[in-house]
């Protein structure tokens, strides 16, 4: 469905939606919503949007679907407006170290970046949803709603944790990933340099407590092998979680994006799944159509490709993951990785063996989550009791 993205409709008063959180989800219900002509109200209990991150670059997948994710959002009514760059050309790294440069045709992803600044996407949605007529409450922590409620209040728990750098650099723009347990235990370390701005960190999925041991071997491992140049770097962190989403609905209420489990369980790429459960809760609310249902038949099939993917990309080993950057590498790689969340005959074989690693959180045996002070320990009490979960 295609609309006009200039035209929004007038807010129809006697008729009030309210969500619970002004993340890429909850924004995204509002602004279809609004743009219906419904009179929304957006809670968000921090003192800005964004506020979880730090302007640090981020990626819009690209990959999973045959419609561009930008013109997917265009259907809904949603601008690019944001800061967005083509991402084509990735050069990834296997566990010793070898270079593989993956290509394609069209965008893998869209780099884009995250915080309160103008330029981002949260700021950006903040923007449309603003001129839509939406009302936004910051610093508006709430619990009892009346009416159609929609959450979306981000993670809930937290088993990824990722650690980094934001800097300055002369470098030339490019993007670089290392899939290896030395730099990224059951994860990946990236570098990503898009006009004299960088981020690098390592994405850890277990081991914790190891963030800061392994921030240091990324540090090393990029400014070897990409020429890493950091100037005014400026520490950050955060946390996320997946696993396999139970249901969308709870006492009444829409969860969407990453409170009801919609994250990409392979790489962490959660943004799609997030804009896409707002959309879809918004046309439950709209049209009257079953929420469970709709998230169900558009979401859940590639979560849990994602969620056997997982236990895949954990069995093969740094030989295994080599093959396939090899194989990648001969080809247009993004008809590869589609081919790979596409839910396949393997992945519902495997999917009842990877839910029980997905299910619960990846406990460090090292933590002990009342009085640990690793990243990933902090933020989970953070998660819990409701403060900001960053640093």
């Amino acid at each position: 469905m295609t609309q006009n993205s200039a035209v929004c409709a007038g807010p129809a008063r006697g008729d009030t939606v309210t969500v619970i959180g002004a993340g890429p989800a909850g924004l995204a219900c509002a602004i279809v919503l609004a743009r219906a002509g419904k009179h929304v109200i957006v809670h968000e209990r921090r003192r800005r949007v964004g506020a979880r991150f730090h302007g640090d670059f981020q990626g819009l997948e690209n990959w999973s679907d045959d419609i561009d994710v930008l013109d997917e959002l265009a259907s809904t009514g949603i601008r690019s407006s944001f800061e967005h760059h083509a991402i084509s050309q990735v050069t990834a790294f296997d566990g010793w170290g070898g270079r593989h440069e993956i290509r394609s045709n069209q965008p893998l992803y869209y780099l884009v970046r995250r915080g309160s600044e103008t330029g981002t996407l949260d700021h950006a949605l903040l923007e449309q949803a603003k001129a839509c007529g939406v009302e936004v409450r910051l610093s508006s922590p709430v619990k009892n709603t009346h009416g159609s409620t929609v959450e979306a209040k981000g993670p809930m728990f937290a088993n990824v944790m990722a650690v980094g750098y934001l800097f300055e650099t002369a470098m030339p723009d490019g993007q670089w990933a290392c899939f290896s347990d030395h730099l990224a235990p059951g994860g990946y370390a990236y570098l990503l340099v898009q006009g004299g701005q960088g981020t690098v960190a390592t994405c850890l999925f277990r081991e914790f407590t190891r963030n800061n041991k392994c921030l240091t071997r990324t540090i090393a491992f990029f400014t070897e092998q990409a020429g890493l140049d950091m100037r005014k770097a400026r520490p950050f962190g955060g946390v996320g979680n997946y696993g396999p989403p139970c249901r969308g609905e709870h006492e009444g209420r829409l969860l969407v994006g990453e409170q009801a489990g919609f994250q990409d369980a392979l790489a962490g790429f959660g943004m799609r799944y997030a804009l896409r459960s707002g959309v879809l809760a918004a046309h439950s609310l709209l049209e009257g159509r079953d929420y469970e249902s709709l998230w169900q038949r558009s979401l859940l099939p590639a979560i849990r490709q994602g969620i056997s993917n997982r236990l895949l990309y954990t069995k093969a080993g740094d030989r295994g993951r080599r093959a396939m950057f090899r194989r990648m590498a001969r080809r247009d790689a993004r008809p590869m990785l589609a081919k790979l969340y596409h839910p396949s005959l393997l992945g519902r074989i495997l999917y009842p063996f990877a839910r029980r690693q997905a299910r619960i959180p990846q406990h460090d045996p090292d933590c002990c989550d009342t009085t640990c002070t690793c990243l990933r320990c902090l933020c989970q009490r953070h998660v819990s009791s409701g403060t900001l979960a960053a640093r």
